[in-house]
């Protein structure tokens, strides 16, 4: 693992990494046994998606791992469609990582959130959060509460940045 606004040089997280762990943590849940998400895809631990397979079990170390693991793959990605993503502020670049570990990379790439990020609208980036409210073609209220708490965030982390 390289080094990462979540992680120093090191590996030891960060206080932004605990940030990060616990607002994102909160938004999936924890769950021990691998189950399908509402668009059909295996899921287990905190969300994870990769290498999960029916009738997979897991405990809470081998999940805090996983969610780990998952993040700097996350935010590796994310970075790597950023401009400058070390000029991003705290909350907003934390904001910005919930969205990539739920909707993926590539699909944080190929958004509009990211294009405007590039352009230097961060504002703009962050009210294209509530656009991502549906799963399956579906509007779910768990991602229009997500959404909104990720925009509260990242609108929070421009105030006074400017």
């Amino acid at each position: 693992m390289s080094a990462t606004r979540l992680t120093g040089a090191a590996g030891a997280i960060t206080a932004l990494g605990l940030l990060t762990l616990a607002f994102v943590g909160n938004w999936e849940g924890l769950r021990l046994v691998a189950y399908k998400d509402v668009i059909g895809v295996w899921t287990g631990c905190y969300g994870e998606t990769k290498g999960i397979k029916s009738g997979m079990k897991f405990t809470q170390e081998q999940c805090d791992v996983m969610f780990i693991d998952g993040l700097a793959r996350h935010e590796a990605g994310m970075r790597r469609c950023l401009r400058w993503p070390d000029a991003i502020p705290d909350k907003t670049y934390v904001a910005f990582l919930s969205f990539t570990y739920n909707v993926g990379v590539g699909a944080f790439c190929r958004s509009g959130l990211a294009r405007k990020a590039n352009a230097g609208d961060l504002v703009g980036a962050c009210n294209e959060l509530p656009k991502w409210n549906k799963a399956g073609s579906k509007v779910l209220k768990g991602l229009v509460a997500r959404r909104a708490k990720e925009k509260r965030l990242c609108l929070d982390g421009l105030e006074g940045s400017t």
